[in-house]
């Protein structure tokens, strides 16, 4: 007999997507430019030379996007607001047809039982902020308080989960030390006061956004990762404990009060060259600002070999690992490995996985359907793992499959598809995938045989 996997009774069960992936409308109604706009029009920066233009035209067609989430049963939506609609400028004059879409977004969402949760930032920057300095700018933290209050004014009545920000690791280290997401830029020292500079957004909004929303409930989204050394000798465990501090403690200790670790700002400045002048005496506290949850984005693990003599950490595969077409080893079990650590740890009150899903090369058959049985497999093991969590004590209230939709996958265009929804994106045609109807079953049955 297959075992039944049930849930609790108050989990939300959901789908994501943001701003720029799925809006299109670039330049419509007074939206302003951003740095994925300015970045993606540049010649070289996008894999197969596409833009988020026209993207799913959901800017046009959220109404039937909305239809079909309601047919899937969907409980909840994370979505983001594009600042540069809100804020053509990044600061100053409010452009109202901006927010009047997302007011008529988040009545959609209400009335047919829907409820938002609401990204404030998923890397669009208004490219008249980037000009000015970017992230690496404190006023570019100022600027953000000031959107977020306009826009927290505007949905807050209606409006009760707010996210600030999605993945600010992303945001730093792949946009301004890496390069190879907008803006562009390879300088870790700017890089590191990125990073800084949104958690400090992060901090200065969160008081603001429920000063806004009588009932708010205000979290951040970090991509987190289970790392492991790849054997029990010293020199792994220190090569595992530096990319844990690098990807997961940078940001965890300092949003939970235990301000920057110690090793990593060491390593920072040993291997980067970082000095951390951009810190200022009271930064800490601030960003320590209570909140009510932590979003989690999880997609898969590291295990890490320490360097030789010629050759920096890496991290390396079983033999008998699966990967999905990102390159990214499928790990589920390192998603209750993860959510434990997170638990016991750091003692989070509440937890919610705000992204999880795979690409995979999807095709419509013949019959019309996209028959996606590696996705469905992908999520049916990450809900097991969840809710094996669930059962061992962490406060996890919420799932939300990344993606809705296919849509613009940032550095890599159009050729990797995350969706439970595939996206025609000529005829801009939508197809529930069989992992959309299989979610949808599980919604229904607030959990599935496993």
């Amino acid at each position: 007999m297959p075992e039944r996997i049930t849930f609790p009774q108050d989990f939300l069960w959901g789908a994501a997507t943001s701003s720029y992936q799925i809006e299109g409308a670039w330049n419509e109604d007074g939206k302003g430019e951003s740095i994925w706009d300015r970045f993606t029009h540049t010649p070289g920066k996008i894999i197969d030379g596409s833009t988020g233009d026209v993207a799913c035209d959901h800017y046009h067609r959220w109404e039937d996007d909305l239809d079909l989430m309601q047919a899937m049963g969907m409980q909840a939506y994370r979505f983001s607001i594009a600042w540069p609609r809100i804020l053509p400028q990044g600061r100053g004059q409010v452009n109202q047809a901006g927010l009047d879409f997302y007011d008529r977004l988040v009545d959609g969402l209400l009335a047919r039982g829907i409820a938002p949760f609401v990204t404030l930032y998923h890397w669009d920057l208004p490219q008249a902020l980037e000009d000015a300095g970017g992230w690496p700018a404190r006023a570019t933290a100022e600027a953000f308080v000031a959107y977020a209050d306009a826009v927290s004014a505007r949905l807050g009545d209606r409006v009760t989960r707010w996210i600030t920000h999605n993945e600010p690791w992303v945001a730093a280290f792949l946009g301004y030390g890496m390069g190879v997401h907008a803006p562009g830029v390879q300088d870790f020292q700017k890089a590191a006061a990125a990073a800084h500079h949104i958690l400090l957004s992060h901090g200065w909004a969160a008081p603001v956004i429920r000063a806004n929303s009588a009932d708010a409930q205000v979290g951040i989204t970090l991509n987190l990762y289970d790392v492991a050394p790849a054997s029990p000798s010293p020199q792994d465990y220190r090569a595992a404990r530096e990319l844990d501090g690098f990807l997961n403690r940078w940001f965890l200790d300092p949003i939970y009060g235990r301000h920057y670790p110690q090793d990593v700002t060491a390593w920072f400045e040993r291997v980067h060259g970082v000095q951390m002048n951009f810190v200022a005496a009271d930064d800490v506290n601030s960003i320590a600002a209570p909140i009510d949850f932590l979003g989690v984005n999880y997609y898969t693990r590291h295990v890490v070999r320490a360097p030789d003599e010629d050759n920096a950490p890496r991290t390396i595969h079983t033999e008998d690992s699966e990967f999905t077409e990102m390159g990214w080893e499928v790990a589920p079990r390192s998603l209750f490995r993860l959510l434990n650590r997170l638990h016991f740890e750091y003692h989070i009150p509440s937890i919610y996985i705000t992204e999880n899903g795979a690409a995979f090369s999807d095709i419509v058959s013949e019959d019309g359907r996209v028959h996606d049985r590696r996705r469905l497999a992908y999520l049916k093991a990450h809900f097991k793992a969840a809710h094996d969590a669930i059962q061992c004590g962490v406060p996890l209230n919420g799932y939300f499959v990344w993606s809705l939709m296919d849509n613009f996958e940032w550095a890599f265009g159009y050729t990797k598809r995350f969706g439970i929804i595939y996206v025609d994106f000529d005829a801009q045609q939508r197809i529930i995938k069989d992992s959309g109807r299989w979610y949808r079953e599980v919604i229904a049955r607030n959990g599935f045989d496993d």
